[in-house]
């Protein structure tokens, strides 16, 4: 892939076109695709580079919802205080011979060295910062899961100047209030926090329980919709992998790992509506998501240009969710009671045993 450089091609690449009367205009770009500001058009070829690359051809597979992860594990190095790192600017990629070494980032060292090698081709052919490199893979890979919200991408990052400092990534053994503290320090309230959670339900835990990498959060991993918001309130029975670990706790199906902060979140009288009420509304969960990661991937950052265009258009989820097999409401553990819990049907036959994500 042969990519001019980004001054060249926003000076010559491009002509203006007008609809509507001349009330909205567009910018057509030499590929052919349209898009609402001239800079933004040499980033269309950046995502047709990332899909091939790094995506496998537009999959939502480990690299797509490890994408999202580190993108989550960059911008909320950052604090509305002062003091606590650039937020969303890339550090994790370029200092990640320190952020690498933050108990909170185990695990993303195998998507750091599947990103880096492609983020220098681009940085090399377009001068593309780690900011925006990172944050646009965090948005293409999401758009390549149906149910996904079309996330915002804006553009203009500069590159990081340190690494961010550790603890301001919460972890899965942090009590309900330290997470939501951390999540206010970064100017997050709790109802960001929880829409922020819906990330997993295409995530996957690799390093809580080593021996049983790629073990996914919910049963639909390759799947956005709330089905993980469901499955957290299942009455736990097993552990997926070598029995406790710290961070988990039991889970109601075989081969399904659900983490300590999400249980407690979906409990916790601060959170545990807001948890519920993301139970089978997919444009509740979408909306919410998107809203938190506009504001999330643009902590610290000012004076961007808005290419969010340019994000692939993802797959609707035609839903309902359901019950996995053998499941019923008699299984759920409702914590709040201001609000119906949602009526859902069975899938029919025995229990389900999850496999483990592809690729990790």
């Amino acid at each position: 892939m042969a990519f001019a450089r980004l001054a060249t091609i926003v000076a010559l690449a491009f002509t203006t076109v007008t609809v509507n009367a001349g009330l909205v205009k567009r910018v057509t770009c030499s590929n052919g695709k349209t898009t609402a500001n001239a800079v933004c058009c040499p980033l269309f070829d950046a995502v047709d580079f990332l899909q091939a690359n790094l995506f496998d051809g537009s999959e939502c597979g480990e690299e797509a919802h490890s994408a999202l992860r580190i993108s989550f594990h960059d911008a909320i190095g950052f604090s509305i205080n002062g003091g606590k790192g650039g937020g969303a600017d890339g550090s994790i990629l370029v200092f990640n011979q320190t952020e690498l070494g933050f108990h909170a980032n185990g695990g993303i060292d195998d998507i750091v060295a599947d990103q880096f090698p492609i983020f220098q081709t681009l940085n090399q052919q377009m001068n593309i910062s780690a900011g925006d490199f990172l944050h646009l893979a965090g948005a293409v890979g999401t758009s390549n899961c149906p149910g996904a919200p079309r996330l915002q991408f804006m553009f203009g990052r500069p590159p990081p100047v340190a690494a961010a400092p550790d603890f301001t990534v919460p972890e899965p053994t942090d009590s309900v209030t330290d997470i939501l503290a951390r999540f206010a320090d970064a100017g997050f309230s709790p109802a960001e926090a929880v829409a922020l959670l819906s990330s997993h339900t295409i995530a996957a835990a690799d390093v809580i329980d080593p021996t049983i990498p790629g073990t996914p959060f919910d049963s639909t991993v390759g799947t956005f919709d709330s089905q993980v918001f469901l499955e957290v309130l299942l009455k736990g029975t097993l552990f997926p992998g070598n029995g406790s670990q710290a961070g988990e706790v039991l889970s109601p199906i075989a081969g399904e790992m659900r983490l300590q902060s999400d249980f407690l979140i979906s409990q916790d009288s601060r959170t545990a509506c807001l948890w519920q009420s993301m139970i089978n509304d997919q444009n509740r969960m979408m909306t919410q998501f998107k809203d938190a990661m506009a504001k999330l991937q643009t902590l610290g950052q000012s004076n961007l240009v808005d290419c969010s265009d340019v994000v692939p258009v993802p797959a609707t989820f035609t839903g309902p969710i359901t019950y996995p097999a053998s499941f019923s409401q008699d299984d759920v553990q409702i914590a709040c009671t201001e609000q119906a819990f949602p009526s859902l049907a069975t899938v029919a036959g025995p229990a389900p045993t999850l496999a483990p994500v592809p690729g990790s």
